[in-house]
């Protein structure tokens, strides 16, 4: 059914394995993949084809997926793909659907064919009923979806008349439910089913490196596909992660709690300003240090509170540190839409309670329409906690982190990510810290260890802002 024409790179418009992935007849067909090989792009070539096909030929398309922007792709992409197939579309829809106390976004192609491709984000409640002979359900990136046991429960059911399943993902770490899944089928535990597997070397011996060549422009050598691998490899600075996310090897440890791309997908040029105290620093007499510390905040800080918009209420979330790691300060402006935006994150190393307490107090004074904060009191933060909650009262809540709070804070925080509710500093820094969580028994929380290969971070600006939310 797909489209043999060849590109300028002499390979056909889909590659060996976006065509093996097409052809699949089985009723459930499982692809535990590489990132960024184009294996969704072409999925939507062959959905749009099948959409777009009179009864008895087609039928109607289900895509899920952790995150809207991933959705809204998919839909732009079959959309694209119809047009060049001239296949009539008579529209496509953008709604805001109500069920119950959920809200969720929900896009749609309806074909003259009588059939529609449906694109939303993954909640398993929304697959109930679904899948009459003939329709399709594809989960991408299933691996990060919430609660995917109850998602793939759902799918499944739809091929008793006919439907069929296909499920798409990277890994997210060595027993993570998709892992289990690849694993039953392959022990034969689970019929019915097939696993295809396509690392970025076997995309690169299907052409995919060429393919990469032409669209940038470059002039293709025989030594290319090994520099664009080695490029591709070398944008990841942990070595297990880039086998997870290239090679389809699962991380040992527990799986990522948060996709690189759904975290920087969040991101916008914001200032994460430091102050890093030193053993000078520490020796000078609380009045000097409060100096010091004021004139920092003058310099840095006083500028971008003042650029706030005075119209708007605001929060505020702290993670503590003394010594061993980074304290940080989160601000969120809540946006007109209910939007928040984090507009800058203040952080300080080595520097005294009184001092961080001090900081505190100048930004929370400084926050328009200030609505509250959440704090972490745990250990010596109890005291900058405590002092801040003198000061403000009942707008500060004093929380102390524990397995329970992260299995309740941690699936909004997410959530907020996955629907655009949140944008954040775009800062390495704070993309490893979101990337240092992992699913660990079931529940998203941070390993014992230091987070970063410098020994200073632990997940710092991330727990700073999961506070901020909850604020």
């Amino acid at each position: 059914m797909l489209p043999k024409a060849a590109l300028r790179d002499g390979y056909p418009v889909l590659l060996g394995y976006q065509q093996r992935w097409a052809a699949e007849t089985a009723p459930i067909a499982i692809m535990e993949k590489s990132r960024r090989i184009g294996l969704s792009w072409g999925d939507a070539g062959e959905r749009a084809i099948y959409a777009g096909t009179a009864a008895g030929a087609g039928g109607n398309v289900m895509y899920m997926s952790y995150a809207l922007d991933m959705t809204e792709t998919y839909i732009d992409d079959c959309a694209a793909w119809s047009r060049w197939y001239q296949h009539a579309v008579s529209d496509v829809l953008s709604e805001t659907i109500v069920s119950g106390d959920e809200q969720y976004q929900r896009h749609r192609l309806r074909y003259d064919s009588g059939h529609q491709i449906t694109a939303l984000t993954s909640r398993p409640r929304t697959l109930r009923s679904r899948g009459k002979p003939g329709d399709i359900i594809v989960i991408d990136e299933a691996a990060y979806c919430d609660d995917m046991d109850a998602l793939l429960k759902a799918a499944t059911a739809a091929t008793m008349w006919g439907g069929r399943v296909r499920i798409v993902s990277t890994h997210n770490g060595d027993g993570s439910p998709f892992q289990d899944l690849v694993n039953d089928v392959r022990s034969g535990r689970v019929r019915n089913c097939v696993v295809h597997r396509v690392t970025l070397d076997d995309a690169i011996a299907d052409g995919l490196a060429r393919r990469v060549c032409s669209i940038r422009g470059h002039r293709w050598t025989p030594e290319y596909a090994d520099e664009w691998r080695a490029e591709c490899e070398g944008l990841y600075r942990d070595r297990d992660e880039m086998l997870e996310e290239l090679h389809c090897v699962p991380m040992r440890g527990g799986g990522r709690w948060l996709h690189r791309v759904l975290v920087e997908s969040r991101m916008f040029d914001a200032p994460l300003i430091r102050f890093s105290g030193d053993a000078e620093f520490n020796a000078l007499s609380e009045p000097r240090r409060r100096e010091v510390i004021d004139e920092w905040l003058g310099d840095e800080a006083a500028p971008l509170l003042a650029a706030l918009d005075p119209a708007r209420s605001h929060v505020m979330g702290m993670d503590f540190a003394r010594s061993g790691d980074m304290s940080v300060v989160a601000p969120l402006e809540i946006g007109a839409t209910l939007r928040r935006t984090c507009p800058f994150l203040l952080e300080m190393h080595d520097v005294p309670h009184e001092q961080q307490a001090q900081a505190v107090a100048y930004v929370c004074d400084r926050l328009p329409r200030f609505g509250g904060a959440a704090m972490d009191a745990s250990g010596n933060g109890s005291y900058v906690a405590e002092k801040t909650a003198d000061r403000y009262g009942v707008l500060i809540e004093q929380v102390m982190p524990s397995i329970q709070w992260y299995r309740e804070r941690c699936p909004p925080y997410k959530a907020a990510l996955e629907d655009d509710r949140i944008a954040i500093p775009r800062h390495a820094d704070v993309l490893d810290d979101h990337r240092a969580f992992l699913v660990i028994d079931g529940v998203p929380r941070l390993p014992p260890q230091k987070t970063d290969k410098g020994g200073r971070r632990h997940g710092d600006a991330a727990i700073a802002l999961i506070l901020a939310w909850q604020a």
